[in-house]
C-alpha cells in the first residue's frame, strides 16, 4: 500500500516509513519542484521513497533474523 501512496504523495509515504525529517525536507523541495517543473521531476520523488520503503522493510527482515538469532543462544 506504501508503494501505491508513493506514486501520489512521495513525502507522505517517506514519514510512514518512520523518517519525519526527511519527509519535512523532501516536501519542502517537492512542492516548489512540482509547481516550476510541471510534474517532470515527480518520478525522481517516487523513486527516492520506493527505495526507501524497500530499505524500511530490509532494516525490519534483519531485526527480526537478528532477534531470532540471539533467542535461539
Amino acid at each position: 500500500m506504501n508503494y501505491v501512496l508513493a506514486l501520489l504523495l512521495p513525502p507522505l509515504s517517506i514519514l510512514l516509513t518512520g523518517r519525519p525529517i526527511l519527509s519535512i525536507v523532501v516536501f519542502l523541495v517537492w512542492v516548489p519542484a512540482i509547481i516550476f517543473s510541471g510534474g517532470l521531476t515527480h518520478p525522481m520523488f517516487i523513486l527516492l521513497a520506493w527505495i526507501l520503503i524497500y530499505q524500511s522493510g530490509e532494516e525490519r527482515r534483519t531485526r527480526r533474523i537478528e532477534r531470532a538469532w540471539r533467542d535461539e543462544d
